[in-house]
């Protein structure tokens, strides 16, 4: 929801006389028949106990689904419709849209999706020609012969494509540059924004303690005992934000229902955190946390790039450290934010202009 947010309000700033963004409220074919309230068959972890603190988090997870449907329909425009492949071509007749910005994150990893999402690959009709990405991510996809041949051929639908990592770059160049097609590394979409930005949406402190924000996408034993040491030396609760709801047994603070407006409150109030998230390393950056990065697996190439960017590669730990790992530094890293803002936000205006027409 933030990524989405973040670039919303980008293009609204870029543009604000040319393009009017609307949120695509569309569902990818891979996605029809599972059901965000039952997530069990969609699980990474299969395990009966991945299983059970899924069972037991549910009510958690029914609160989130609220408060991020809230959250899109408070802060986006939207469209009209619910759009699918069966009714996408009717987009400019019910909701006048006619130019894309498809992004960001794992829209191109074609193991995620089932194959080449003609949503995220601008492959319908009516994007065509008409589209541009920004921060797309090929995650842990894999290609055959054959389905590079797919993609080449629906890397063509796009006039620009803004990816988010370097792993696959060298490629499109070789392969789409010639013809036309720019292809720029860009920045995550919540990187173009900064904390004055999220403070406006950022619900007001929630814990009143010291605290430390243990936000895990997937159960690390190491990384919770990691956690648990250090909120313990320095005499801080531990907020967590996992499925690992028999926590609360040993004194965690459960906030898997947090909504995007308190998990950036949590950020920002928080002495410290420990996470294997992707975004959550992003924001403990933003609101310059001291910091802990586990890694994860699907997650390992997309982290280790972000946190190279912030020169901050040491922050990344396999296991618990001996010595904590402290920033020292944080106007050096947010210098190096601020001209990989720019430059990403230089392309993005490139890439609104294409869409009007300006090539």
């Amino acid at each position: 929801a933030l990524q989405s947010w973040a670039l919303y309000q980008s293009i609204k700033r870029i543009s604000p006389d040319l393009y009017q963004p609307v949120l695509v409220d569309y569902c990818p074919d891979s996605l029809s028949d599972k059901d965000p309230l039952n997530p069990f068959s969609n699980m990474w972890d299969q395990d009966p106990e991945s299983r059970k603190m899924c069972e037991l988090s549910l009510p958690a997870i029914h609160t989130n689904y609220q408060k991020f449907d809230h959250f899109y329909h408070t802060y986006f425009g939207l469209t009209s419709q619910k759009y699918t492949s069966e009714n996408f071509n009717s987009i400019a007749y019910f909701d006048d849209i006619n130019h894309f910005v498809c992004g960001s994150d794992t829209i191109f990893c074609i193991n995620e999706f089932n194959g080449f999402d003609d949503g995220y690959f601008a492959n319908y009709d009516v994007m065509k020609g008409n589209s541009v990405s920004y921060a797309a991510s090929f995650g842990d996809a894999h290609f055959d012969t054959d389905s590079y041949q797919i993609l080449n051929n629906r890397l063509q639908n796009f006039l620009a494509i803004g990816l988010r990592e370097n792993k696959f770059i060298p490629y499109l160049k070789e392969h789409i540059n010639s013809n036309g097609i720019q292809v720029f590394r860009t920045i995550d979409p919540t990187l173009l924004l900064t904390t004055e930005d999220y403070d406006t949406i950022a619900a007001s402190r929630i814990i009143t303690e010291k605290y430390l924000l243990l936000y895990a996408r997937r159960y690390n034993k190491e990384m919770e005992a990691f956690a648990e040491k250090i909120a313990r030396d320095n005499g801080w609760t531990i907020v967590e934000i996992s499925l690992r709801s028999t926590n609360s047994a040993k004194g965690h603070k459960m906030f898997y229902e947090a909504g995007v407006e308190e998990f950036l409150s949590l950020v920002k109030y928080s002495e410290y955190v420990i996470t294997n998230s992707f975004h959550g390393l992003i924001f403990a950056v933003q609101y310059r946390k001291q910091m802990a990065v586990f890694s994860r697996e699907s997650g390992d190439n997309k982290i280790a790039e972000v946190l190279e960017l912030f020169d901050l590669k040491e922050c990344l730990l396999t296991k618990a450290p001996s010595v904590i790992p402290q920033i020292h530094d944080y106007d050096a890293v947010h210098t190096r934010i601020n001209t990989a803002r720019e430059t990403s936000l230089d392309f993005l205006t490139k890439e609104l202009n294409l869409l009007n027409g300006d090539h």
